[in-house]
């Protein structure tokens, strides 16, 4: 059988532990052949963001370009994109080559709570990407800005997913890690919503996890799992890649993506 592919579309970071990085380890890791193209590179840690530096839109449309003209991706993540210049160049390449199970993660602002996205940029992703979005996965602030609701409940996170897919024609996946409840998610997709319990895992590297969770939704689209599934399977990748409990830098860390590797390429030295 042929392999599937994905491509993520986001940017760089040099610790290892969200955008591209984590992306191209989770696509990897849920059985899909993965590529990227490079929407920023970013100086960063786990303790925070210290310098971005974008594509340029002629730059990110050539990658594109260069990837769907020969490597059709069976799915595309949409990560961090600053600019509305880039956001722009997005969605006029994907809609040119009809890009199919396209996973917006509208990524504002980082782990760290460093801005990751221009003011003006998040009207163009709202007004060009969700409508040709399968999904977006929207934390609890970036639905508050998204949809202009206050969220502080459970009801408040059906209202918002609700006009959020409502007004831009995707399905939405409202997460609500942000102690509205213990983790559960909030899936609205065709005008029928769905909760996903999740336990909150006692853990506090959470960086990229955003950025994981989405890859992994886009992989499972790309394998050809319907969306209730691709969510399902995701969230249990994360819940999985948390609970190995890795342990690296000083401020919130990156999770183990690479927990279920053990061929023997990754055996460490006998004694």
């Amino acid at each position: 059988m042929k392999m599937k592919t994905a491509l993520t579309v986001a940017g760089s970071d040099c610790s290892g532990g969200a955008g591209i990085q984590a992306d191209l380890k989770t696509m990897t890791m849920n059985g899909v052949y993965a590529m990227s193209a490079i929407t920023a590179l970013t100086a960063q840690n786990t303790t925070g963001v210290r310098a971005i530096q974008e594509s340029s839109p002629d730059f990110l449309k050539q990658q594109l370009d260069a990837v769907f003209e020969d490597i059709y991706p069976d799915a595309v993540k949409i990560g961090m994109v600053a600019s509305s210049e880039l956001i722009c160049v997005i969605a006029d390449r994907l809609s040119c080559h009809n890009a199919k199970n396209v996973v917006v993660d509208p990524v504002m602002v980082a782990t760290s709570g460093s801005s990751l996205m221009k003011t003006d940029a998040v009207q163009t992703l709202a007004e060009k990407l969700l409508p040709i979005a399968t999904l977006v996965t929207p934390n609890i602030p970036e639905a508050q800005v998204l949809s202009g609701k206050s969220i502080e409940s459970k009801e408040d996170m059906l209202s918002a997913a609700k006009f959020i897919g409502d007004t831009y024609g995707c399905a939405v996946l409202l997460k609500g890690g942000h102690s509205i409840n213990d983790a559960d998610d909030l899936l609205y997709a065709n005008g029928e919503t769905r909760w996903f319990e999740g336990k909150r895992i006692n853990n506090p590297n959470t960086h990229g996890t955003g950025c994981t969770l989405s890859s992994a939704i886009a992989s499972n689209l790309a394998k050809g799992f319907e969306l209730t599934a691709s969510v399902q399977r995701a969230k249990n990748y994360i819940s999985d890649a948390l609970s190995a409990q890795l342990d690296l830098g000083q401020g919130s860390g990156p999770m183990q993506h690479n927990f279920g590797l053990n061929t023997r390429y990754a055996d460490l030295p006998s004694d």
